[in-house]
């Protein structure tokens, strides 16, 4: 089944008959007997609920919502995108363990990996993700965990998902796949990943009014991330707050329409950009490296995604280009993405700002860089006009 329609399946009634579910407003919860509040401790119990750091009706409600969405057993909302990160990176390893991830990762997972989790005595090997022979030769008996986003954030490097798999499958290990920048485009699940991760804060909330995270995956993994005893999602304690989930459960209800306008304006822009001699990196241009990879996973009435760059030159035309498109109403200067209105920043000063000046040259994170998260803008052509116009004003064109 699509996962559109997946989502599109799901019915739930408020505890009124409300075509929206009831928000559960309680911290904790009562027993109708003392064996039944030891038995949901134990986590024998279904359908009971113990106390709202380990899980809420309304941030179940959004889990299946998710799960639906990405054809998984179930999954796990948390408070942020790292929250559900950190959770399931520190529930698959244990000190001593090995990860190999994407060099091109949001700042916030390459912080993480880098500076945080060595203090476990966890280590990370960062690879370029589509030499699949180099992330092959990284794999050691120590190895927990592939990591990667199905499309990178800010270079849009494409993963090849179904490639990654056969790897981790070849040696037992777990393909975990942040789906973020191309929900509905791309099922990881589908394609061989173990485990799918989400900032809801992002396409799926789609109003930048909330932050969230998921952690998409089979009941068994989800059992032990909420375990009292020792489970990651538990302890740690990053606990989504039951009105939030129920606002971004409405939200989630139109991701198939924003994502195709989305994806469409981009590719729009993408075109443009690229025919008047900017450098634009897009997946859904026959210039881009992994153009075929992503046409070959994607599916395809939800496009190649609502992220670009474009290359201006340098740190200060991107300013001022930014700054411009800003006073002229084309969109905000600001990070995250997914938002109605267009979003740009310059990821090197920004989102991946955690990254060393040096590794960032290595990837290919330019000064001149400009990620664009592109709007629902109903009339796409006059938005490229201003943007051409402002390019023309700054003498990047």
């Amino acid at each position: 089944m699509k996962p559109s329609d997946s989502i599109q399946d799901l019915q739930y009634f408020g505890e009124f008959g409300g075509v929206n579910p009831s928000i559960t407003d309680s911290s904790t919860y009562t027993f109708l007997s003392a064996k039944k509040m030891f038995d949901t401790f134990e986590g024998n119990t279904d359908g009971c609920y113990l106390y709202s750091r380990h899980s809420t009706p309304s941030n179940l409600y959004l889990g299946q919502a998710l799960a639906a969405l990405e054809g998984t057993e179930t999954s796990n909302v948390s408070s942020s995108g790292m929250g559900a990160i950190t959770s399931v990176l520190l529930q698959l390893c244990n000190s001593g363990d090995h990860i190999v991830s994407s060099r091109t990762i949001y700042g916030g997972t390459y912080a993480f990996l880098k500076n945080f989790s060595p203090k476990f005595n966890i280590k990370t090997s960062f690879v370029d993700i589509t030499n699949l022979k180099k992330v092959e030769s990284l794999i050691t008996k120590k190895t927990k965990v592939i990591y990667c986003e199905s499309v990178s954030n800010p270079l849009l490097e494409v993963a090849d998902i179904e490639s990654l798999s056969k790897i981790s499958k070849k040696y037992n290990i777990q393909l975990i796949v942040d789906n973020t920048f191309s929900p509905l485009s791309i099922s990881p699940k589908k394609l061989g990943a173990n485990i799918v991760i989400h900032s809801l804060t992002k396409f799926i909330n789609g109003s930048s009014d909330a932050v969230g995270g998921v952690v998409c995956g089979t009941q068994q993994l989800i059992d032990d991330l909420r375990n009292v005893n020792d489970g990651a999602a538990m302890l740690l304690g990053s606990s989504m707050d039951s009105f939030r989930a129920s606002s971004i459960l409405k939200n989630l209800k139109t991701l198939h329409v924003r994502i195709k306008q989305h994806s469409q304006n981009a590719l729009y822009l993408a075109e443009k950009f690229e025919s008047i001699g900017i450098k634009t990196v897009y997946p859904g241009l026959k210039s881009h490296p992994s153009y075929k990879i992503f046409t070959n996973q994607m599916n395809k009435e939800f496009g190649y995604g609502g992220m670009l760059t474009i290359d201006v030159g340098s740190l200060k035309k991107a300013n001022s280009l930014m700054e411009l498109m800003q006073l002229k109403n084309i969109g905000y200067l600001a990070v995250s993405l997914g938002f109605y209105k267009t979003l740009f920043s310059a990821p090197g000063t920004s989102t991946s700002s955690e990254i060393p000046e040096d590794e960032q040259k290595e990837m290919g994170i330019s000064d001149g860089l400009i990620r664009f998260s592109v709007g629902l803008d109903n009339d796409i052509d006059r938005t490229y006009q201003a943007i051409n116009n402002c390019m023309k004003e700054i003498e990047i064109i």
